[in-house]
């Protein structure tokens, strides 16, 4: 068995997605085009893609199945067209009459889906400013984790809220992920407090690239996204950063270091199960158990 392909680069996309899906796309298209230009193999775009609508009538007047989601095609046809891996970070996708996935796809340069992965983790916060979520209103979650190989290594897929849930970060590793996906649309808060702090810690406990493009500034939609689309590599360091404006930011990812950090730091190898055990009916609280 052969190795990954040497290095590669990869593009994150920072949008200000809006909500007509197909002004969205010409965007988008506009700026997958020039990160080829530039030398791009892997482009990202963020969470949301197609459309970051807070109304649920909006939302739903909008969006579509993926039989006939025109802005799906457009990415497959522009992969084919570019000849590089296009990854729509996700797209809104009409499932059932009251319910859509928040859908993640990646496509070939021969312009098929090579994967797609359902957010699994919905966003139904009150963050305490007045801002409050309930993403499950308006979404089914997924039901699995999906991994995708690429000639330079595995990606594993997630979206978004995802980050915050490291076993599964640690599942993708487990199950050979060199890279991690994690596009998303952070709020302004939330990415302000822990935004760079979770994207480091997921590729440091897992040995692994992070790519995460992200929505970015103040949406047709009166949501405001913090941005700064960020690619990190296995140790933890930040190879490139954006801000809030729509663009793309690059930078060219070796898989050797994927190998290099975890020789260093061998803990996917040294993970174990523990059991958390209550050993009297009447404690108050949950006790690990030492032998």
């Amino acid at each position: 068995m052969t190795g990954p392909a040497a290095t590669f680069k990869a593009a994150m996309i920072t949008m200000r997605s809006g909500l007509s899906p197909a002004a969205n796309f010409d965007d988008a298209a506009r700026m997958i085009g020039e990160a080829k230009a530039a030398g791009a193999d892997y482009v990202q775009t963020p969470e949301m893609t197609n459309i970051l609508a807070g109304n649920r009538e909006q939302l739903f007047a909008a969006i579509t199945d993926e039989e006939h989601d025109t802005s799906l095609a457009g990415y497959r046809e522009l992969a084919r067209k570019l000849g590089i891996f296009i990854h729509v970070g996700s797209l809104a996708i009409k499932i059932l009459p009251d319910k859509a996935a928040n859908r993640s796809f990646l496509i070939s340069p021969q312009g098929d889906i090579a994967a797609r992965y359902d957010k699994i983790h919905m966003f139904d916060v009150d963050l305490g400013n007045g801002e409050s979520y309930r993403e499950s209103r308006n979404y089914k979650p997924g039901d699995h984790a999906v991994i995708s190989t690429l000639p330079w290594g595995v990606l594993g897929l997630t979206v978004c809220y995802d980050l915050r849930f490291p076993a599964l970060f640690r599942a993708l590793a487990e199950a050979g992920a060199t890279m991690l996906a994690i596009p998303s649309s952070f709020t302004k808060p939330t990415g302000e407090a822990h935004w760079h702090v979770l994207m480091r810690a997921r590729a440091i406990e897992n040995g692994s690239f992070v790519l995460a493009s992200a929505q970015g500034g103040k949406h047709e939609s009166q949501r405001e996204t913090y941005g700064h689309s960020i690619i990190v590599d296995p140790w933890g360091r930040i190879l490139a950063e954006g801000g809030i404006e729509p663009g793309f930011i690059m930078a060219e990812i070796d898989p050797a270091q994927v190998t290099k950090a975890r020789s260093k730091v061998p803990s996917l190898q040294h993970g174990r199960r523990f059991e958390i055990a209550e050993p009297l009916a009447e404690a108050a609280h949950l006790h690990l158990v030492r032998e």
